[in-house]
């Protein structure tokens, strides 16, 4: 992998950290050690947190991890929208550069948190990362206009690359990217396509390469959760993204410069 690639999203979890209820997964315990290790055996210089919905507004876990590793790590919380500016503050130093809206897990932030979080976040230059289906899509693009706030989309918007009719689904998509303020990530291959060729999901990947290539980015997805039973191997999944991005400046666009402008360019 390129020399300082970031991982734009994984998760960690702890040992006797409460749960929500209702939540739509009980997961394994990962621990950030565990992705420290992948991390050095693969070649990831950073890591961005994204806080898993199964601890809804409790980012304790997330935190710890991100007070213990300031220089590697950034984070994505879930938190109230009436969150004052003292807290912001207070996760800004910490490593925090957005907020979670997802509309695919139970106790997710739901679309109707964006106006009072944009206005909150904006002047920290944090992002909106979205968690949708390919339905969601436009509701970003208006939101994205809307409020002038910069926004991720995790694992290209579960968009089924199989499926001969995911054209408009790709051209929505385009679309976001267009406005210069999103971001989307490569990432999840399997939760869009079958493993282990995760057909369409590499004619995804060079279709996006060649429109917006200042505007992917790559994650590992780890620990892969709800996959518990049938785990895929990370090298295998590192190995088939760099067959899908062949070329070595489109590659560090992905997997380094693209990220460090996002998570990093902020104090």
């Amino acid at each position: 992998m390129p020399e300082g690639t970031c991982d734009c999203h994984f998760h960690v979890f702890a040992p006797h950290a409460p749960l929500a209820s209702p939540r739509s997964y009980t997961p394994r315990i990962e621990t950030l050690d565990g992705w420290l290790q992948l991390a050095d055996a693969i070649g990831m210089a950073h890591g961005v947190l994204v806080q898993p919905s199964v601890y809804g507004f409790d980012n304790r876990v997330l935190l710890t991890a991100l007070a213990a590793h300031a220089e590697r790590l950034r984070g994505i919380v879930v938190i109230p929208p009436e969150t004052d500016g003292d807290e912001l503050m207070r996760l800004h130093r910490l490593g925090v550069r957005g907020v979670r809206i997802n509309l695919r897990n139970k106790t997710g932030l739901p679309l109707e948190a964006v106006p009072t979080l944009a206005s909150a976040i904006q002047h920290l230059g944090w992002q909106l990362q979205f968690q949708v289906g390919p339905d969601g899509v436009e509701a970003v693009t208006r939101t994205v206009l809307q409020y002038g706030i910069t926004a991720v989309i995790d694992h290209a918007a579960f968009l089924p690359v199989a499926d001969p009719a995911v054209e408009p689904g790709i051209t929505a998509l385009q679309r976001l990217l267009d406005t210069g303020s999103a971001y989307v990530k490569l990432s999840a291959p399997y939760r869009l396509a079958a493993a282990p060729d995760y057909p369409g999901f590499g004619a995804l990947v060079a279709r996006l390469a060649a429109s917006h290539p200042e505007r992917l980015l790559w994650g590992s997805d780890w620990p892969h959760t709800e996959l518990f039973e049938a785990m895929p191997d990370d090298a295998d999944l590192v190995s088939a993204m760099l067959d899908w991005l062949p070329d070595e400046p489109m590659r560090r666009k992905v997997f380094v410069t693209n990220p460090e402008s996002l998570y990093w360019s902020t104090e």
